[in-house]
């Protein structure tokens, strides 16, 4: 198990972090958009204990929240996130066996999952390395915006350890298990554009577009019709580990639930009166 982050060959300050969670983890919410930004750029945003803890809490507040109908997960500086950094967890002495996995399934694996089960629509604008930890939280979001500089790395072959934070959960289900493995495998620092080719990302933008790419996206999400968005996340993600039954009974009592919503009845109204509809969130 590190004890360092999961960083790249960057020669990079990954000192102690300072600060509160809330300086090394920016919030603002603007027009219905909540932006979640890593803040930690002199350790290319290596995430701590209390920096996971704030984001997960933020996604959660995120669902919870209906004036908030989309997210952005971005960063400051060069880096998107370099991994995990472990120094700041709660220590409980010597590590007996079952320690590690405990700590894997409370922390990355946590991160994870609250990305993917957040209620409303995650973009990812990754402004620069997301390597372990890193590069699976971008692969966790609903949509992955990068900028041309963005590469990502598995990193943890090069340190001798089995990827975490559900990378071979994510992979396979985006890339196929074949080109998982190359990546997993190896470790080569992947280019964002090669990582669009693959399926990876959904678009590359120059860096200097990257932000206002991000915000043109969350806006259209968060004028869209949000519980519809929030039940067809859903169907999604789970379609991929359900048979065609399955997912069928979850499409039609996704249907079932989404007509109960004004948004839905907006939307067939709008379409029978041939105007734009106006969608609330509801």
């Amino acid at each position: 198990m590190p004890s360092s982050p999961e960083d790249t060959n960057d020669h990079t300050d990954h000192s102690d972090p300072s600060g509160s969670p809330e300086s090394l983890i920016l919030h603002a919410t603007d027009n219905g958009v909540s932006w979640i930004t890593l803040n930690r750029p002199e350790a290319m945003n290596a995430v701590t204990w209390d920096q996971r803890e704030r984001i997960i809490a933020l996604l959660a507040e995120a669902s919870a929240d209906p004036g908030v109908r989309a997210v952005v997960l971005t960063a400051t500086g060069r880096g998107f996130c370099a991994g995990a950094d472990l120094r700041g967890s709660p220590t409980t002495g010597d590590r007996v066996p079952g320690d590690v996995a405990r700590t894997i399934r409370l922390g990355a694996q946590r991160l994870i999952a609250a990305v993917l089960d957040c209620e409303k629509p995650v973009i990812a604008a990754v402004n620069g390395t997301a390597a372990g930890i890193g590069a699976h939280l971008a692969f966790a979001c609903d949509l992955v915006l990068a900028a041309e500089s963005a590469k990502f790395i598995e990193v943890f072959v090069r340190r001798g350890l089995v990827p975490d934070g559900g990378g071979a959960y994510l992979l396979p289900r985006l890339i196929g298990p074949q080109r998982a493995k190359e990546l997993m495998f190896f470790g080569d620092s992947l280019p964002a554009t090669e990582a669009e080719r693959l399926g990876l990302v959904n678009r590359t933008v120059p860096d200097e577009e990257l932000t206002a790419t991000a915000r043109a996206w969350a806006q259209r999400l968060a004028d869209g019709p949000t519980r519809a968005i929030a039940l067809t996340k859903q169907l999604v993600n789970a379609s991929l580990d359900a048979d065609r039954a399955t997912a069928f009974a979850a499409e039609a009592m996704a249907q079932e639930i989404n007509m109960t919503t004004q948004d839905a009845n907006e939307g067939v109204a709008s379409f029978v009166e041939r105007r734009v509809p106006k969608y609330r969130g509801v």
